[in-house]
């Protein structure tokens, strides 16, 4: 077993944050006065739809009494393979050629393709609990995909076998919310877990199950749950957290003792953290808003709102390519925001498709950008139902 740090507050620790920041980023006072300008131009312009996102496909089941809340939704290393996991116990894989391909059965009004799931699904593997996370392995040519469950284990599938290959139980039991790993090392990176028992567990994939990188506890004594993991995707040290404690956490992966950043500024849960940047991380909270901040100095850059979002996991994506924000909403919606502008750019309501549900409580559950591209864009999004959407967009000439 690995140490475990813990981290309460203490003012040993504020003095502490300085130091390890300056470890993950320099700080250059002329440049950062003028971003700061940059963005407060940005802010007082009014939000301009830079793109034409459209609706292309639409996957759902046939049953009049499926009920799936889609978890998560991720693209493999090459973006052409989609899965998706939730409460149905099964890591379902699509093509998304095939999503994308307008046939004419499928086709009804308006040019959007309606589609079954057991048509579009090309295969499946069962799990043994419900899940909330899935990541694909880095280094692993998109073979490995690692999953988090609610009964607290962390488990790897090999996707040619299509059986488990990995499997750590170190949560207690305890629902995992968040499963992310380290982009540098190829096949020898470092995996995290978030979960309800307020660690987030570091480990090796290589090593047996057992042992442990490290344990971090963000909010200390509280166990407040670890809602989201994220590694720096561009390769640095960093990792983000989020917890129920209503913070944001950045942790230099070399020296885990202290975050070297806390994000504080939402008022409920913060249950997605993604890095759009090396230099800025997005927050989702059950407040209702997204909030993007800056690595060098913790303050806030921008708050986003449009959204409704009070009590559950609606999903958050960011696409880098063009600083575009993705998130689902309980009023059954999903919203863009552009990293510009406070107000949502796009948003679009998902239909009810071959259900009959007497309380129509329906709401967007997951969300997830395709990440190739800089002139046109693919945006997935999921819902309460199982329904998944398919939006194509490009940039406006």
């Amino acid at each position: 077993m690995g140490l475990v740090f813990d981290w309460s507050g203490s003012p040993e620790a504020t003095v502490n944050l300085c130091f390890h920041m300056n470890t993950l980023h320099h700080h250059h006072p002329q440049k950062q006065e003028q971003k700061q300008e940059q963005e407060q131009e940005e802010e007082e312009g009014e939000a301009r739809r830079e793109w034409d996102l459209s609706l292309s496909t639409v996957v759902s089941s046939s049953s009049s009494s499926a009920s799936d809340v889609v978890g998560a939704i991720e693209f493999d290393p090459t973006d052409n393979i989609l899965a998706t996991a939730g409460i149905s116990r099964k890591i379902r894989f699509y093509g998304l050629a095939s999503l994308l391909r307008t046939t004419t059965a499928g086709v009804c009004g308006g040019g959007v393709n309606f589609v079954d799931q057991t048509t579009a699904c090309e295969y499946y593997i069962c799990t043994p609990a419900k899940l909330s996370s899935l990541r694909w392995r880095p280094g692993s040519c998109g073979r490995v995909i690692g999953s988090g469950d609610y009964d607290g284990v962390v488990t790897e599938y090999d996707l040619e076998k299509r059986t488990p290959v990995f499997e750590r139980d170190e949560h207690g039991g305890r629902r995992v919310w968040s499963v992310d790993y380290t982009r540098h090392g190829g096949g020898a990176a470092v995996g995290a877990s978030g979960s309800d028992d307020g660690t987030m567990q570091v480990w090796d994939p290589r090593c047996p199950p057992e042992e442990s990188v490290g344990v971090v506890r963000p909010a200390g004594l509280c166990r407040s749950a670890v809602c989201c993991v994220e590694f720096d995707p561009s390769g640095g040290h960093a990792v983000a957290v989020g917890c129920a404690d209503r913070r944001g956490y950045v942790y230099d992966m070399r020296k885990l003792v202290d975050p070297a950043l806390t994000l504080q500024g939402h008022t409920k849960t913060v249950s997605y953290v993604r890095f759009l940047d090396g230099g800025t991380v997005v927050t989702a909270g059950t407040d209702g808003c997204l909030k993007l901040w800056s690595v060098e100095d913790g303050r806030v850059i921008r708050t986003y709102e449009g959204h409704v979002n009070n009590r559950n996991f609606v999903g958050l994506s960011v696409w880098r390519n063009g600083a575009l924000f993705g998130c689902g909403s309980e009023n059954n919606r999903v919203f863009v925001y552009d990293r510009r502008w406070r107000k949502p750019v796009w948003a679009d309501g998902f239909e009810p498709v071959g259900m009959t549900s007497g309380s129509d409580k329906r709401f967007v559950s997951s969300v997830c950008w395709r990440q190739s591209g800089v002139d046109q864009c693919t945006l997935v999004a999921g819902g309460s139902d199982g329904v998944l959407q398919v939006y194509v967009g490009k940039r406006k000439p």
